[in-house]
């Protein structure tokens, strides 16, 4: 009978949990939850492909160090326009903006999908970080914008499951789906054009996300300081003079984008090439990071909303550490699964990572903020995919994901304990 007595309480919470989503939801301003669709079509676009992207750039010609130097190229250009992205979201408002990176993204599926040889894949993957840093850069500045602090960790999360979630999951299932019954790939893509068909769907789907934005958002704007004229490295200049947090936080944000140039791009080249993994299980890994998104997102949201972001993100960052230590030493598929499993609180300590950024600048210079930010990390996750592809091919592949994980908790987790918390953070006078 006490056993019985003791769970109700936490059945109870649990109920009452789910039952908030709705209300949640319900709560928040148009515009944010325009986003939150057209993310989740975008992440169901790119799932589709992300299992065998570089697998096909390799399948049609290029090396592991040429893979690295492309990304690199690819992430200091989109990085470059950062700033001025920024300048331009906050003096234009971000719509406009938006929908000239989905375009720019829609364009690189449909390169990628004609791609002769991988000389016209680097192209296209040029173009996709070009749009999808300027689309992503519109839709956090809205998000930063309008979710209020005590709501803000679990509107990111609940975006990410969304989009790393449920369309998220369902991008690689109709995949493989496509790949094994249409295409008749059995085992491994074998070849580039088995992979090609998932191009032109991605692009489908990122036209859709194109008209969502069109016709539902807004053209709002936050900021009424910024002009034409103003000089980005004088922006620059203002958001760091003064202010401890934002010198730091580049650091530790830079570092926290490292992933994105250093092991996503190898981890299913990785279980390919060196664990065997077949089409099945690269689809499978992907859809289990997802799917973690689904089931832990909106329940680390909450939390990061109760108890602090700080407490949270370093109870889940060493979940990715295991996530690529558990690849590197992985003895058969499911071990691999079980990867991606942990791999998917990437995808919610990032968000929740980014709540903490959002919180030590005042509304109107996010716009500028998030572009600085996407400079600085771009350059660092740039450098590190090169030196990724030279290490993949020269000292050995496992290394790109040990190096990771020595850097990540020597660098960045003591800048992040040293920062204070944001949940109830006051901006000092002088910067609202």
């Amino acid at each position: 009978m006490e056993s019985n007595l003791s769970t109700e309480p936490l059945s109870s919470k649990k109920q009452n949990l789910l039952l908030s989503v709705p209300s949640f939801w319900k709560r928040q301003m148009s515009d944010w939850k325009v986003t939150v669709i057209r993310t989740s079509l975008e992440r169901f676009g790119y799932q589709m492909i992300y299992p065998y992207l570089s697998i096909y750039i390799i399948a049609l010609g290029a090396t592991k160090s040429d893979l690295g130097l492309v990304t690199s190229i690819s992430m200091i250009l989109a990085g470059l326009l950062g700033p001025l992205t920024g300048q331009l979201i906050d003096m234009k408002g971000p719509r406009k903006i938006y929908l000239i990176g989905i375009m720019i993204l829609m364009a690189s599926y449909i390169i990628y999908g004609l791609s002769p040889t991988w000389y016209v894949c680097a192209i296209a993957m040029i173009i996709y970080y070009v749009g999808q840093g300027t689309g992503i850069h519109s839709c956090s500045t809205i998000c930063g914008n309008c979710l209020v602090n005590v709501d803000r960790a679990k509107g990111m999360l609940v975006c990410e499951s969304l989009a790393a979630g449920l369309l998220g999951m369902l991008g690689p299932l109709l995949a493989a789906f496509v790949l094994v019954n249409f295409v008749g790939v059995v085992g491994s893509p074998s070849n580039a054009n088995d992979i090609r068909p998932l191009f032109f769907i991605s692009a489908f789907i990122t036209l859709s996300s194109f008209f969502v934005v069109l016709l539902k958002l807004s053209n709002h704007k936050w900021s009424i300081e910024a002009q034409s004229n103003t000089n980005i490295l004088k922006d620059a200049s203002i958001l760091l003079k003064g202010n401890k947090l934002t010198k730091k936080w580049l650091i530790i944000g830079a570092v926290n984008t490292m992933p994105i140039g250093m092991i996503l791009p190898y981890a299913q080249l990785f279980a390919k090439e060196v664990k065997g993994a077949d089409v099945t299980t690269l689809a499978t890994m992907v859809t289990a990071a997802a799917l973690t998104s689904v089931l832990c997102g909106y329940y680390v949201g909450v939390l990061a909303d109760k108890f602090g972001r700080k407490k949270v993100l370093f109870s889940i960052i060493p979940l990715f550490w295991l996530s690529n230590i558990i690849l590197v030493f992985a003895p058969s598929p499911a071990f691999l699964i079980v990867s991606g499993i942990l791999q998917g609180f990437y995808y919610i300590s990032s968000p929740l990572s980014a709540t903490i950024q959002r919180e030590i600048v005042p509304q109107e210079v996010m716009g500028r903020w998030i572009g600085l930010n996407r400079l600085v990390g771009s350059l660092a996750s740039a450098l590190m995919a090169f030196i990724s592809g030279l290490i993949y091919d020269g000292l050995g592949p496992q290394y790109v994901f040990l190096i990771f994980v020595v850097a990540d908790a020597l660098i960045r987790i003591p800048l992040l304990a040293s920062m204070p918390e944001t949940l109830h953070y006051k901006l000092p006078e002088k910067e609202a």
